[in-house]
């Protein structure tokens, strides 16, 4: 893991007053007339901080406090999902809904395949199973036999296998085991051939990348130091260090390779290189590709420091001896490769130029170099020689999203995956010598793609900006008059929307609404120009170009007032957030997930601290008036109609801690902001969302698809 990406209470007898009829729009968005919810009473504390010469309110300071730790928040949480739950009980499409996604999910799917020695592992769900499993072959065509089955670790489903690498022989697995949705982890070896795991066993592991001696006598990682009691999901996260652990002996017999005490803030990822000869350690601060180099030489002597500025983008792709490739925004927006000589880093010799489409990642698969690009948040793919020259265009099904491409310097083979809104991935192999792809795994399916249309439309944003947004809907919807739509965003820390299979989202569309997707600015859709344009001071035209994704739908007819629902998760729940704020008007339902919703506070708790790239310093006075202009749970102003909300979070989210969501929640409840339900659904032993099981993920997906159908007017049978 290269980077940190962002996308994570007073028991008081509360009046509960179940609804026994539920408020509905038409599809011209007229409220008819209803009892509104009664929530849950949340205690109103008198904190006020005063910052640069505002009194900054926070009555709910309290709700930041660890569920785990403090029964106030534990009984705060019991009652609002009490309220919610009896509430989403009453939505007509909600059973719908599940049957939909279930039916779905319900087809198998592979991972992408990794080649160690004479094996191939790669992961594999049967169709509803809640965690995927980890396979190995003898060969390519070799029968597959279980390596690890992560739904035998816990009764709930919630543990899972997380991040994974065989040593170059194949002969040992490093893996790590993910519960309850948290992002520290637990790495474990397996011996390939027994099956059984060995002595090993590290902890405190977090934002780590796995990587072996080529040897196999061991493995990098990086970790944090052990949290204090009670800490260990909301203290921030500092002085993380790389350490190389040697099979069969003590974690507390590991040998410290790289830390920066005198830098506590900078985050450290160790990758060998392909001679095996050096360990480049990738340092960072934030979420911003600005990187610092040092490599390691593995047999002994003094590392040598390559990049020290902090500046730019830096992924290596491969060396012959001293002379290193890396793929670079320096001099390059949209990127380009370059190489040096590690003994003259400063003297850089492009191989591949900047190109207009977006280069997004390389790497080396024997003798040629992969290049992965986005064209309009399109994946494009491209194979060139070492030294840059061209060879050949890789080409893709469609319109979609084409991932993988990894390798070794000997062996020419190597697998991608391609997907589409409604066509689920696809694993090809490809052999770089010929040129040619054979499909690996294809997925047999419930439903025809071919029912579904996605179409690609261009709209201008405030300031005259042209951004790209995808449409996805059924052939043969009466276009005739607007219909309900889920518009769906994230615009932040350089992270592209492209397009991508989701069972939920299809869901939605095959019950007859229509998805857009918005490439809005922060992302990384058009390089680094596109991501700085979305972020710190110029934060507000993210909210600006999806406020002008509605109105072009609406516009357009694709949609209609009183039938558009915006949904974004992590930073697309602070802009879900944020716009629900300074267009109530606009939307009939609002679905903010996970969102960091306390512009003012996020940089205390976790991994809070490196969003500051994105969205700046609340202790500097320029950034903070800024953060205090869009905050969501500081801007909601009572005297206006707001949209249903229905906010989702998790008990066990160290990304973004839920106290984000519990206080914009409680402040959401007790302004005057109309009698449309503001509810929360918090759910346990869950996370930011990767690990999620199935049933959890379809469970969730249905209440809020459902909700927002009820808030649209979308007919759901």
């Amino acid at each position: 893991m290269s980077r940190n990406n962002l996308s994570a209470p007073l028991a008081l007898a509360a009046l509960m007053m179940i609804p026994t009829a539920a408020q509905a729009t038409d599809a011209a968005g007229t409220a008819a007339p209803a009892p509104a919810l009664a929530y849950p009473v949340t205690e109103r504390g008198n904190t006020v901080d005063p910052q640069f010469g505002v009194d900054v309110a926070d009555p709910y300071r309290w709700l930041e406090d660890d569920v785990r730790v403090n029964p106030k928040v534990a009984a705060w949480v019991a009652e609002q999902n009490k309220v919610t739950d009896a509430y989403l009980a009453t939505l007509p499409g909600r059973d719908a809904f599940r049957k939909r996604m279930t039916e779905l999910y319900n087809y198998e799917r592979f991972g992408l395949p990794t080649k160690a020695g004479t094996r191939y592992f790669y992961t594999r769900n049967d169709g509803l199973q809640p965690q995927a499993v980890l396979y190995v072959r003898e060969g390519l065509k070799g029968e597959g036999r279980i390596l690890i089955d992560p739904n035998t670790w816990a009764k709930d489903g919630a543990t899972a296998l997380g991040e994974w690498n065989p040593s170059e022989d194949g002969k040992h697995l490093l893996y790590s085991v993910q519960d309850g949705g948290t992002d520290w982890r637990i790495v474990r070896v397996k011996d390939v051939a027994t099956g059984q795991d060995t002595s090993d066993e590290i902890r405190w592991v977090k934002f780590s990348s796995l990587d072996w001696a080529k040897d196999g006598s061991g493995f990098y990682y990086s970790r944090f130091p052990q949290p204090a009691e009670g800490a260990a999901f909301q203290s921030l996260n500092e002085n993380h260090a790389v350490y190389f652990h040697k099979l069969g002996t003590p974690q507390s017999a590991d040998t410290l390779i790289h830390a920066t005490p005198d830098k506590p803030k900078l985050n450290h990822a160790a990758v060998v290189t392909d001679d095996g000869k050096y360990l480049l350690v990738v340092s960072s601060e934030g979420t911003d590709e600005r990187f610092g180099l040092t490599l390691h030489p593995v047999k002994g002597g003094k590392p040598v420091v390559l990049v020290d500025d902090y500046a730019n983008n830096w992924e290596y792709v491969t060396n012959e001896g001293s002379r290193f490739t890396f793929v670079t925004n320096k001099g390059a927006p949209r990127q380009r490769i370059v190489s040096f000589d590690i003994k003259k880093p400063a003297t850089l010799t492009e191989v591949v130029g900047e190109s207009e489409a977006t280069l997004v990642g390389a790497s080396r698969v024997g003798n040629r170099i992969i290049l992965s690009y986005l064209g309009d948040a399109k994946s494009e793919a491209r194979m060139v020689a070492l030294d840059g020259k061209p060879i050949a265009n890789i080409k893709l099904a469609d319109i979609g999203s084409a991932t993988g491409f990894g390798g070794k310097s000997a062996d020419p083979e190597t697998f991608y995956s391609f997907a589409s809104y409604a066509t689920p991935t696809t694993i090809y192999r490809l052999d770089t010598v010929t040129g040619k792809s054979e499909i690996f795994a294809q997925p047999k399916l419930t439903f025809d793609p071919r029912q579904f249309s996605v179409e690609q439309r261009f709209f201008k944003s405030k300031d005259g900006t042209e951004v790209p947004m995808f449409v996805v809907m059924k052939k043969g919807l009466d276009r005739s008059k607007g219909s309900p739509t889920l518009l769906y965003g994230y615009g932040g820390f350089n992270l592209s929307q492209v397009p991508g299979f989701s069972p939920t989202k299809l869901a939605w569309v095959d019950k007859g609404g229509i998805l857009a997707v918005a490439n809005i600015r922060g992302g990384g859709e058009y390089g680094k120009a596109w991501h700085d344009a979305g972020r710190l001071d110029k934060k507000q035209n993210v909210f600006d170009d999806f406020i002008a994704a509605g109105e072009y739908l609406i516009a357009e007819g694709i949609t209609g007032k009183g039938q558009l629902a915006i949904e974004g998760g992590s930073n697309g729940g602070l802009l879900v957030g944020a716009v629900t704020n300074q267009r109530p008007d606009l939307f009939a339902a609002a679905l903010p997930a996970v969102g960091v919703m306390d512009m003012l506070r996020f940089d205390r708790f976790t991994a809070g601290r490196y969003w500051v790239d994105d969205y700046g310093y609340p202790s500097k006075e320029g950034d903070f008036r800024t953060l205090l202009a869009y905050s969501p749970y500081h801007n909601i102003h009572g005297g206006k109609a707001y949209p249903a909300v229905l906010v989702t979070t998790a008990d066990t989210d160290d990304r973004v801690v839920p106290g984000h969501s519990f206080k914009y929640t409680a402040e959401l409840q007790h302004a005057d902001v109309g009698a449309k339900p503001h509810l929360i659904r918090i759910e346990t032993r869950a996370g930011h969302g990767s690990g999620k099981p199935t049933d959890k993920i379809i469970a969730e997906a249905a209440d809020k698809y459902a909700f927002a159908a009820k808030w649209t007017g979308l007919s759901v049978k």
